[in-house]
């Protein structure tokens, strides 16, 4: 078997699609029974101010698919599960609701990956 150097991984890495990487990591997590979540500070507030720091869930809401109309069904059948022609029903009806009641650090995580798409997403 031939050695794998540094640089092909580093090479491969630069030149992979975010869908690729996504997949990749997906993959290291489930043979290596690892996360990539980055850990989360867990800290006791008081119940004011966690009514103050925001909503607690948030929707997130595709108002545009804008010029890459194909990558955004794509990602809309990956997040959601939904078949081709409801993936096109939701993108050409906008505004579509993607996902309800997720947290908001999710919704910032999938607003960032529609936004990569080209699409334009509201996050409320």
């Amino acid at each position: 078997m031939a050695e794998i150097k540094k640089e092909d991984i580093l090479s491969y890495l630069e030149s992979a699609t975010i869908l690729e990487l996504n997949e990749l990591v997906k993959a290291i997590e489930e043979k290596f029974g690892v996360t990539a979540a980055a850990p989360v500070a867990v800290a006791t507030a008081p119940a004011e101010e966690a009514e103050q720091s925001g909503p607690s869930t948030v929707t997130v809401t595709l108002t545009s698919a804008g010029q890459g109309k194909v990558a955004v069904i794509k990602l809309v059948r990956e997040l959601t599960g939904a078949g081709l022609m409801d993936a096109k029903k939701m993108v050409d009806n906008v505004p579509a609701t993607i996902k309800e009641n997720v947290s908001p650090e999710e919704g910032a995580e999938l607003k960032k990956k529609f936004e990569e798409a080209g699409a334009t997403v509201e996050v409320k």
